[in-house]
C-alpha cells in the first residue's frame, strides 16, 4: 500500500507539484536519529543527515515528475514517507514515455555523484570546515546515502525503478502485459535474494522493505497473469 495525501501534511508546492509528508515519517525519524547518536558530537548533525536524506529523495522524485510531464504525462503529487518517496506519475502508455519517466529519477542520483565530489574537493581546497570532523562525517554520509539509494533503486526488482526500467525495455518487444509479467516474475526472484540478505545481516529495515517490495511485485505479477494491470 502506497502513501497518499490522507494522513499527510502538505509542505509546499513547486513547479505545480504538491509535496506531502506522511505522518509516519516523524515516528521513524525519531527512531533513526536515536540509532545514530554515536556518529556525531551533537544530535543536530543526525537531524541534518536525515533532512539531507529526504532532500535527495525529493530531488529523485522531482526527476520522475518532471520527466513524466516532458513526455506528455501528468504528475502533480509527491509524498514523502519512511520508505522513501512516491511521485504519482501518469505517463502515456508508450514504452519510451514510461522508460524516460522512470529512468529520470535515478539519473538525478547519478548527476549528484560528481556534483558532491566536486563540492568536497572545493571545500577541501578552500579549507572550509577543515577542523570540523562532524561536518565531514555528515558530508561523507550524505554522499554515501546518495550512492546507496542509486544502487538500490536500479536493482531489477519490480516495483523499484530498476524493475520498472526493465519492464519498459521489455515492452518494446513484448507489449505491456507480457513485459510486466516477465519483469515482475524476475522481481520475485530478486525479492527472495533481498530477503536472504535481510536475514543474513539481521536488518529489520531491509526486512520491512522486502515485505513492501515483495507484496507489490506479487500483485503486479498476478495482475499481469490475469490481464488486470
Amino acid at each position: 500500500m502506497l502513501p497518499t495525501q490522507q494522513g499527510s501534511v502538505r509542505l509546499f508546492r513547486f513547479l505545480g507539484i504538491n509535496v506531502w509528508l506522511h505522518w509516519s515519517w516523524a515516528i521513524v525519524a525519531i527512531w533513526a536519529l536515536s540509532e545514530r547518536q554515536q556518529l556525531y558530537s551533537s544530535p543536530l548533525w543526525n537531524l541534518a543527515e536525515y533532512i539531507a536524506l529526504f532532500g535527495i529523495v525529493l530531488m529523485h522524485e522531482f526527476g520522475h515528475s518532471l520527466a513524466c510531464r516532458q513526455v506528455g504525462g501528468q504528475s502533480d503529487q509527491i509524498v514523502l514517507w519512511p520508505l522513501g518517496g512516491v511521485a504519482y506519475v501518469n505517463a502515456p502508455a508508450r514504452p519510451g514515455a514510461q522508460l524516460w519517466s522512470i529512468a529520470a529519477g535515478p539519473l538525478v542520483n547519478v548527476v549528484l555523484v560528481p556534483v558532491l565530489l566536486l563540492v568536497s574537493w572545493v571545500l577541501a581546497k578552500s579549507g572550509v570546515a577543515a577542523e570540523s570532523t562532524d561536518f565531514w562525517n555528515w558530508f561523507y554520509s550524505v554522499s554515501l546515502i546518495n550512492v546507496v539509494l542509486l544502487v538500490f533503486n536500479v536493482l531489477p526488482i519490480y516495483p523499484l525503478d530498476g524493475g520498472q526500467i526493465l519492464r519498459s525495455l521489455l515492452w518494446f518487444k513484448f507489449g505491456p502485459r507480457q513485459s510486466l509479467l516477465y519483469a515482475a516474475g524476475f522481481g520475485l526472484v530478486g525479492t527472495l535474494g533481498l530477503a536472504g540478505l535481510a536475514f543474513t545481516w539481521g536488518s529489520l529495515w531491509l526486512g520491512i522493505l522486502v515485505l513492501f517490495i515483495g507484496n507489490h511485485c506479487w500483485k503486479a505479477f498476478q495482475g499481469a497473469r490475469l490481464g488486470d494491470y
